[in-house]
């Protein structure tokens, strides 16, 4: 049963009195039901051995439900994916939801199903969270905040600092998928083929990639700024040169034909799903392989190399179709607002 009359979210939804419970009970402890939620103490309890990743994020995506996924799964698959990142397995979010007065009631039960559908796909548990109401126009429908922590695997040691000259860059898949489904649904953008965002916990990927590689350096999700700015950041932290191959990079053919038309570049578009990682040179056609073999990884590629520091100067080149060389920066300003 609905928790409100009129199917909206009421501003006494966040008093903390009756209807918050009501709305806590029929709505998120309904779908997010686990053990340890279950206890509804103001914090939950868990055990844990050993070196810990934790990780916070925010998400305000617009618009709230979009080709490929919403703003419920991106909250999920986004901190996994944080956590998958420095080689941790996720094993516990907590999340915090501000809503805005007049919310759909029936969105945010659809919003809190797909955070657990999510949660089971990548095998974790949401075992704390936080309601607050807003006035109405103060919350543009609703903004969700996760925290993640996972266990880091002994003699594991993944960081943006890690890349060494010689090292191999590798893609997971196509770039862009992401951002360009957004920026389609957003302003009524059709292609032949629909284009759904790439939004995926990659947190199985990451544990078979770390069997077949003990030599990973680096891994990164390249989110917002997308695969020129995470190469960059990088390249930045580990004092070095990277420089990559345009045509090697896996991307779709309606994430290019969007960038034509809108004048951006597929390689600062944001991506939910997919990562870079930064590989000793003879683990990398070992590692593609492995990575292929996995649906999230089925696209990957060798798309570049890592190289020694110029002039103490840190940078990061693109070989383009037309074989010159050019640097490639770090996106500037905000092409596309609330991606994530």
């Amino acid at each position: 049963m609905s928790p409100v009359d009129n199917n909206r979210i009421q501003l006494g939804h966040g008093s903390g009195g009756k209807l918050t419970q009501e709305l806590i009970e029929s709505v998120f402890a309904s779908r997010l039901n686990n053990p340890i939620l279950a206890r509804m103490d103001d914090a939950a309890i868990v055990e844990l051995q050993g070196r810990l990743a934790i990780t916070v994020d925010c998400h305000v995506v617009s618009p709230l439900f979009f080709p490929g996924g919403d703003i419920g799964r991106l909250s999920v698959t986004g901190t996994v994916n944080d956590l998958a990142m420095v080689g941790a397995t996720a094993l516990y979010l907590t999340a915090g939801f501000i809503i805005e007065e007049g919310f759909s009631v029936l969105d945010l039960e659809r919003i809190i199903d797909s955070m657990s559908e999510a949660a089971m796909e990548a095998g974790i548990q949401i075992v704390a969270g936080d309601t607050k109401v807003v006035e109405k126009g103060a919350a543009d429908g609703i903004f969700i905040t996760t925290s993640g922590v996972g266990l880091i695997p002994a003699g594991i040691h993944i960081s943006g600092s890690g890349a060494r000259p010689g090292d191999a860059v590798i893609v997971s898949g196509s770039i862009g998928d992401h951002g360009v489904a957004i920026l389609c649904q957003r302003e009524g953008m059709n292609f032949e083929t629909s284009l759904r965002s790439d939004c995926a916990p990659l947190g199985k990927l990451v544990r078979e990639m770390l069997d077949a590689s003990p030599r990973i350096r680096s891994l990164r999700d390249p989110t917002r700024g997308g695969l020129a700015t995470t190469l960059n950041e990088i390249a930045s932290a580990s004092g070095v040169t990277i420089e990559i191959d345009e045509e090697k990079i896996p991307t779709k053919a309606e994430v290019r034909a969007a960038c034509e038309l809108t004048g951006l570049d597929p390689l600062v578009m944001a991506n939910e799903g997919k990562l870079l990682a930064i590989v000793a040179v003879q683990d990398a056609e070992r590692l593609v392989d492995t990575m292929r073999k996995n649906i999230h990884g089925k696209d990957a590629a060798i798309v570049g190399s890592v190289g020694h520091a110029e002039d103490g100067k840190t940078r990061v080149y693109i070989r383009t179709l037309l074989g010159s060389r050019r640097v490639l920066s770090m996106a500037t300003g905000e092409q596309l607002p609330r991606i994530c």
